[in-house]
């Protein structure tokens, strides 16, 4: 696709004026692709910011209210916790939301409730930096707990988490008290923190009808206790220290595990108002900084991230942190990172720049501060650390979110330097976080049944038990598919862990163990179809036993010795799987059931993204087939090149068939075949010559006795090889009259047309004489057309293929699916197979928001997110292979479809257009004989049918069966052509020797093999499939009122719907289909004019006719 900008999501406003002048302007070169960018920016600015006085009506009197109701609340005297829970929760209802691990019986310390010592509204609330497409909105009002009911070392062993929930409980029990039914009350864990409940409550939304609701959020009101700045020593709160120490012997010399998110999380409890005033600081410095939020915002959100744990733990408040720490001083050299005069689209910019040099999972990042060492607590977690405040920004973030975060900015940041891109859609339109477009692999564990064995009573992992083991799969995973001393066969291993709901204020929090733990792999394609692993050499150092010791370790039973070239010895691992994705899941399933005991059952992993190349049965044999081709044609090559007797050098012979450059639906298979052998289609040019007759006419008959040539002096010159000269169907003396089928022994057959350099110039002289007819110029200028695609186009797009699948493994299989899903749909008789390879390339040349798909069913998946996304009305498909088309390239063929929906608004005569390096006009690959491939009514359908794919795939996501997405549908078809299976099959059968005419059917031929006609006959190349036939004769003759849709082979219904401008006409000489009276009509001047109507029963009934034997039956709807 052009990189114009794509039609956007809609949002509350539609595109305006200025948005449609901007189109105009970058498609037509009059602004620059980073301009663009950013006025395009400003435009997604103003459609998402929210009306906060509208939005959010109410919400000011509410905190208010909630303020009054909490400061109102008596204060209660120190009690024992498990005495005053008691009393409290047998009173009140509520249930107190301790964390795990509940409060011991012996503890005595005690809680109390006082008023407030401070309240404050935090968040984006007050930074005004909402937009209305995030999932939920709410309104965060902190509560500072007093001095008074805390202690200095509360800090320790969960007491403060413990006196802060009792504090919650209260205030909740107070304003469940007085809101009433005004509003609905609940606990929630602030960003999915066990360690942090707060209260949410939910205001009753008015009727629809009540004035002034339109346009007003369904936010919430949060309620978030915390502590008072400054009260816990910065010291204490290091990564590196140990503060739950429950359970543990006091006497014990073994050092404590480091609890970093333990520590983290009181660290934030007392930083909320230090980062408000960073904030607000930074509003104040920056003009800008509040725009490059939002945009920030909105580029997290389209890839799944947020401030919950679940969501990766780096949401919007700790893209605002980060942002702000850079636009503070006290960086390298005293300097801040970044300049307080940047704009939005810039600071957005350099911070996706920043992201994706740094990866908070494998470096610690420390801002205020230079020369502090936190290289040790790195294992802990990622760590974005702010040396002022104290406090790891990136606590709530698992090793594999960073890596995550770290890929996806590496892939805007390739976008935004990619000048010839669409910026804009891919960093802030498209979703990025769908697993079937993101993963090549994705696994469900159930977990259940081996929590308590792995993990059991282990607290000191404060995020959770679940979260406890999605981190030890991350570690073995990430060892076994990422070890970069073996070759790392994926590229992103990313953990899902369950999202925490809300709960009732009298229940406990829902037990999750049960929810699955969702595993995502991206490839690495080079590296993931290796079946053997060769790890450490078995060496005579200690190093090197020691080495291969560890290597044991970690494998098991797996690890084998092994001996490869030069008598190395080495630890090896050796796979039974052949496939890529099967290779990973046995990998998975070995590994962590030896680790985790996760995956001795069957049932106990789930894996999804299989199903579509199951469903195409792609394998790596194909590969082989494909390769045996392309060493057949060698051969063939070879044998043409060394005859000796040719009139003319050989120059090339070039391949132009999918078989051909791994592109067919199904590999080519040679042998032994019930159908005569499929040809794989060739052209074959000489030196220049003067020898050539200077006619067009004449040249075609040179050719055909060129062919004979060939086939006579391949036959006598090689063996077991059989030549056979086909005339094509030809309506006129100056197109191509004939083919040379050559068929090897072994099975290989290939069907060879001679390209003439003088036929070419010939055909342009004619276009370009006007002393010509018209009707001989427009046949001249079809005759060309096909020419050149045939004998120009052809060869260069089969190379450019076949170069981009060395680059991308994936891209053949991608294809090959594809291909599928054109043909389960009907569609492919009208579209050229190189335009259904071309859209498929994009998809890799052009992958954002992603990288270049590593598996068919990545690849297939953002296929049809592209075609139902691409605007083929007013953009044209752009594919540059070697990056070789300038910005005035771009412009020209902008342009030039520009000038053809001028001359044709209709799109009569050109539909889609797609441009390509070697093929600038855009129409090589969507017309075929001066009409349309497709017409605009099959584009559309084409469209509709990918926008339903699509909608599925989001819907359903991992349960899809994607079967469902190759099932067509009849329902719109208003005739049902049955072809017979055994009528076609008899068809494909045609033999050197026997006439058609005299072959007999099924139960009419001798009943010994010896006697009949057909015994020992060769079979003959198949021309065409019948069926193909049938409907090119059906679409001669009733092309007007009807438009046929079939599948290719293997499909036998075929589908046909009626021309609804042709249904009713008024009677007149030369009409293009079968009419029967109507109405009469009285005309104003006295004439009778008769209206007919289209007779479709006659018209079936013609077809019939015509298919004879192939034809089981026609349904009419």
């Amino acid at each position: 696709m052009d990189s114009g900008p794509a039609k956007r999501r809609k949002l509350d406003h539609s595109q305006d004026g200025a948005g449609k002048a901007l189109e105009a302007a970058v498609s037509t070169g009059g602004v620059s692709r980073s301009r663009a960018f950013i006025l395009e920016a400003e435009e997604l600015l103003e459609e998402v910011r929210i009306d906060y006085k509208t939005a959010f009506e109410g919400a000011d009197q509410l905190l208010h209210k909630i303020k009054s109701s909490i400061e109102t609340i008596k204060s209660q005297e120190p009690l024992p916790i498990l005495e005053a829970a008691t009393k409290f929760e047998k009173k009140s209802k509520i249930k107190i939301p301790f964390p795990d691990p509940q409060p011991p019986k012996n503890s005595n310390y005690k809680v109390a409730f006082a008023k407030p010592s401070q309240f404050n509204v935090v968040g984006s609330y007050v930074s005004k930096t909402m937009v209305k497409t995030q999932k939920d909105h709410s309104v965060d009002m902190i509560v500072v707990l007093p001095q008074e009911i805390l202690q200095e070392k509360d800090y320790l062993d969960l007491r403060y988490f413990y006196k802060r929930a009792y504090y919650l409980a209260v205030v909740a029990s107070a304003l469940q008290k007085e809101s009433g039914d005004e509003a609905e009350l609940s606990y929630e864990y602030l960003n999915g923190n066990p360690l942090t409940p707060v209260l949410a409550i939910q205001p009753k939304s008015p009727e629809a009808t009540d004035e002034g609701s339109k346009g007003r959020l369904q936010y919430r009101i949060r309620i978030i206790p915390c502590a008072p700045e400054g009260f816990f020593p910065k010291g204490k709160l290091h990564l590196g220290a140990s503060l739950v120490r429950r359970g543990r012997d006091t006497e014990s010399e073994t050092p404590a595990h480091p609890t970093a998110f333990y520590n983290s999380t009181v660290a934030a409890e007392g930083s909320f108002l230090s980062y408000l005033k960073l904030l607000r600081q930074t509003e104040k410095k920056c003009a800008a900084f509040k725009k490059a939020c939002i945009l920030g915002r909105t580029w997290l959100q389209q890839r799944g991230f947020g401030g919950d744990i679940s969501k990766g733990g780096f949401g919007h408040f700790e893209w605002s942190v980060l942002l702000a720490l850079l636009l503070q001083g006290g960086q390298r050299m005293g300097h801040a990172a970044l300049s307080t005069s940047l704009s939005a689209t810039q600071l957005f910019k350099a911070q996706v720049q920043f992201l994706s040099v740094m990866n908070f999972s494998e470096k610690p990042c420390v801002l205020g501060a230079e020369n502090v060492d936190l290289e040790e607590h790195i294992e802990s977690g990622p760590i974005l650390y702010d040396y002022s405040r104290g406090l790891n920004v990136a606590f709530k973030m698992g090793h594999w979110s960073a890596a995550l975060l770290h890929q996806h900015a590496k892939w805007t940041r390739s976008l935004l330097s990619d000048s010839s891109a669409d910026q804009f859609t891919p960093t802030f339109i498209l979703r990025a976080d769908l697993p079937s477009h993101t993963f090549d692999l994705f696994a469900h564990l159930n977990y259940s049944d081996v929590l308590d064995q792995v993990i059991g009573n282990d607290y000191s992992e404060s995020r959770g038990r679940i979260w406890q083991l999605g981190s030890k799969v991350y570690r073995v995973l990430k060892r076994a598919l990422g070890d970069k001393e073996l070759g790392e066969r994926a590229r992103v291993v990313h953990i899902q862990t369950p999202e925490q709901p809300k709960w009732s204020l009298a229940e406990k929090p829902k037990d999750q163990t049960r929810a699955a733990l969702e595993v995502g792999v991206l490839f690495d394609p080079v590296n993931m179809s290796r079946v053997v692993d060769k790890g450490p050499s078995a060496g005579a150092t200690a190093e090197e036993k020691e080495e291969c010791d560890r290597f044991r370790r970690f494998w098991g039973d797996k690890a084998e010795l092994r001996r490869f070239e030069r008598d190395t010895i080495r630890e090896t691992l050796v796979w039974k799987s052949t496939t890529p994705f099967e290779i990973c899941e046995e990998i998975m399933r070995y590994i962590l059931a030896l680790h985790l005991r996760i995956g001795h059952l069957e049932d106990d992993i789930s894996f999804y993204g299989n199903g579509l190349a199951v469903l195409l049965s792609i394998k790596p044999a194909d590969t082989t087939s494909y390769s045996v081709a392309r060493k057949e044609f060698s051969t063939f090559e070879r044998d043409i090149r060394n005859l000796d007797d040719l009139p003319l050098r050989v120059r090339q012979i070039a391949p132009v068939c999918p078989e051909l450059r791994h592109a067919s639906v199904k590999p080519p298979v040679f042998g032994s075949l019930k159908s005569g052998p499929r040809p794989m289609d060739c052209v074959i040019s000489f030196e220049a010559s003067g020898k050539w007759p200077e006619s067009i006419a004449a040249i075609q008959r040179t050719k055909i006795a060129f062919l004979l040539m060939i086939g006579n002096l391949l036959e006598n010159s090689k063996q077991g090889v059989k030549t056979h000269v086909g005339l094509e169907d030809a309506h006129f003396e100056t197109e191509n009259l004939a083919f040379l089928d050559v068929v090897y022994e072994s099975g290989p057959a290939f069907r060879l047309r001679i390209h003439s350099d003088l036929e070419e110039s010939l055909l342009e002289r004619q276009v370009k004489d006007k002393t010509q007819e018209q009707y001989l110029r427009q046949r001249a200028t079809t005759q060309l057309a096909a020419f050149k695609r045939l004998y120009n186009n052809l060869p260069l797009h089969n190379q450019t293929i076949n170069t981009s699948i060395t680059l991308f493994p994936a891209l053949g299989p991608t294809i090959r699916l594809v291909k599928h899903w054109f043909n389960s749909h009907k569609l492919s008789i009208h579209f050229t197979p190189e335009f259904i390879e071309l859209v498929t390339l994009h998809i890799f040349l052009s992958p954002y928001p992603w990288d270049a798909p590593s598996s068919p069913s990545t690849g297939f998946n953002r296929v049809l997110l592209f075609l139902s996304r691409w605007d083929w009305r007013s953009e044209p498909l752009i594919i540059d292979s070697g990056n070789e088309l300038t910005n005035s390239d771009h412009f020209a063929i902008v342009t030039r479809m520009e000038a053809w929906r001028k001359i044709d608004p209709g799109m009569n005569h050109t539909v889609l257009f797609v441009a390509t390096t070697q093929e600038p006009t855009g129409i090589a690959w969507t017309s075929l004989n001066n009409e349309p491939k497709p017409t605009r009514v099959v584009a559309t359908r084409m469209t509709a049918l990918a926008k339903a794919a699509c909608r599925v795939v989001r819907e359903e996501q991992l349960l899809l069966d994607p079967r469902r997405l190759f099932v067509p549908s009849l329902k719109e078809y208003d005739v049902l052509i049955h072809l017979d299976p055994k009528a076609l099959k008899n068809a494909m059968r045609t033999y050197e020797n026997v006439d058609p005419a005299e072959e007999v059917g099924e139960g009419r031929g001798s009943k010994f093999k010896n006697l009949d006609v057909v015994t020992g006959e060769d079979l003959l190349p198949l021309v065409a499939h019948p069926a193909e036939v049938l409907l090119e004769q059906f679409g001669k003759v009733f092309g007007g009122p009807l438009v046929f849709f079939w599948g290719g082979e293997g499909d036998n219904v075929v589908g046909a719907i009626w021309n609804p401008g042709m249904e009713r006409r008024v009677l007149k000489g030369g009409m293009l289909a079968s009419y029967r009276p109507g109405r009469q009509q009285q005309e104003g001047d006295g004439e009778d004019k008769v209206e007919v109507e289209m007779n479709k029963e006659a018209m079936v009934g013609e077809m019939a006719r015509l298919g004879g034997d192939l034809v089981e039956r026609i349904e009419m709807r």
